[in-house]
């Protein structure tokens, strides 16, 4: 294997989660042992920025930043959802490469590492064959990152542990509530969760239960599994009966009988052409209302679910931490075209290392719960999912706080200098 020298560039895309950016501080926290590589560069806003030549100088960052990425939320380099498409639009997606491997030629670019999920991966894959094609030595890494938790291969996603953390949290938390306002005339609160066609974050609120049947959740509703509807409500009407309240959990991608989307608003499609989610606990307040005459209320996590570091999984930190270091080693070692996994090893005690999955084999394949870890009705985790999830959530991210408020840090971004025209 050559030693190859020359700049690293590292890039964030997709939905951030609350350790993407320990992933980000892996990347560069590695790269600093290595001669090889000898400036280290950060892409705003993912691939979109790059395109635009927007490069900033992580050499110039302080090191109490870099450090404080390890527990700052959100994407500290900015992010997109911006997708280089050969199939639909294969004139500009060309265009779009060639830039690419203008702006990476322009600042001696031989490193590569893109953060993000699915589609990200898809680019990474991208990127490294044409380098390949162009004769272009650079090695390029995929860092795994998505709270939905569908890669393949791997046996979780940095972002996962977090998210059902908070998410569990926060559903025993409104059981509470509920609970302690329920009366004969009953109640229904449905906690809709992120996840679109998978429903790992929807199920690992399981956890809230802590082994206690009678414990919110009483209904995990999957996107794997199509609504029962007269079950579904016969099921909400028992527990009502029960408790005199019931707590839902439901996955926005959802699906009814038929395979739609009951939360799809296709009028609205993302950048990726999916249709917006944003509807599915409502659709089924409107259903219980409708049938039960029951009071409902629905509660979104949206944005606070991916966004609560000051509640983070200290074992997903330090998963996305190895994984962005991991890449960075294996790209020194000659790699490309790579991501890291994590694979498990054991759950009790748990344990993990880390190895490397070919990107072929993860753009654009989505991961889903396997059937046999869903109770017989669809409606519930069972326990080979439990003692799956049960180990990411383990330990505290200590986040330093300042008058009573966490303290994340900020990347002071300086640029770095342009050297070509404005993208045409």
């Amino acid at each position: 294997m050559a030693e190859l020298n020359g700049n690293l560039l590292v890039a964030q895309s997709g939905g951030p989660t609350c350790v993407i950016n320990a992933s980000v501080a892996g990347v560069i926290t590695e790269a600093g042992r290595h001669g090889e590589i000898e400036e280290i560069y950060g892409g705003l806003n993912g691939i979109y920025g790059i395109l635009n030549e927007e490069l900033i100088d992580i050499n110039e960052e302080r090191s109490k930043a870099i450090d404080g990425l390890r527990y700052t939320p959100a994407a500290a380099l900015g992010t997109c959802r911006y997708k280089i498409n050969f199939d639909k639009k294969p004139e500009a997606a060309a265009r779009d490469m060639n830039r690419l491997f203008e702006v990476f030629q322009a600042h001696n670019i031989r490193y590569f590492f893109y953060a993000g999920g699915n589609d990200s991966q898809d680019t990474a894959h991208k990127i490294h064959l044409e380098a390949v094609k162009r004769g272009y030595e650079m090695r390029v890494m995929g860092v795994p990152k998505t709270i939905d938790n569908d890669l393949p291969h791997t046996d979780h996603c940095p972002g996962y542990g977090s998210v059902i953390k908070y998410n569990s949290a926060t559903v025993m938390e409104i059981g509470l509530d509920v609970g302690s306002m329920a009366t004969d005339d009953g109640s229904c609160c449905i906690v809709e969760v992120m996840g679109r066609a998978a429903g790992w974050i929807a199920a690992g609120t399981v956890l809230a239960k802590q082994g206690h049947a009678s414990n919110p959740p009483h209904i995990i509703l999957l996107p794997e599994i199509p609504l029962d509807e007269a079950a579904f409500l016969a099921k909400v009407q028992a527990t009502v009966a029960e408790l005199q309240y019931c707590i839902v959990v439901v996955g926005e991608g959802l699906k009814n009988a038929a395979g739609e989307e009951i939360g799809a608003d296709k009028s609205r499609l993302d950048a990726f052409g999916h249709p917006v989610l944003s509807g599915a606990a409502d659709a089924l307040a409107s259903i219980v209302q409708g049938r039960l005459n029951l009071k409902t209320r629905t509660v979104k996590l949206g944005y606070a679910q991916r966004a609560a570091a000051h509640f983070a999984s200290q074992t997903d930190a330090d998963e996305a931490f190895a994984c962005g270091a991991a890449a960075v080693r294996a790209a020194i070692d000659g790699k490309s075209g790579f991501m890291p996994k994590i694979v498990r090893l054991g759950s009790a005690p748990y344990k993990w290392t880390i190895e490397l999955e070919d990107l072929a084999n993860i753009a654009n394949v989505e991961h889903f719960i396997p059937r046999d870890w869903i109770s017989e009705d669809g409606m519930m985790p069972n326990d080979k999912f439990v003692e799956y999830a049960a180990p990411l959530i383990a330990g505290e991210v200590k986040v330093p706080m300042v008058n009573g408020l966490p303290a994340y840090v900020s990347l002071g971004r300086t640029p770095v200098e342009k050297k070509l025209a404005p993208r045409g």
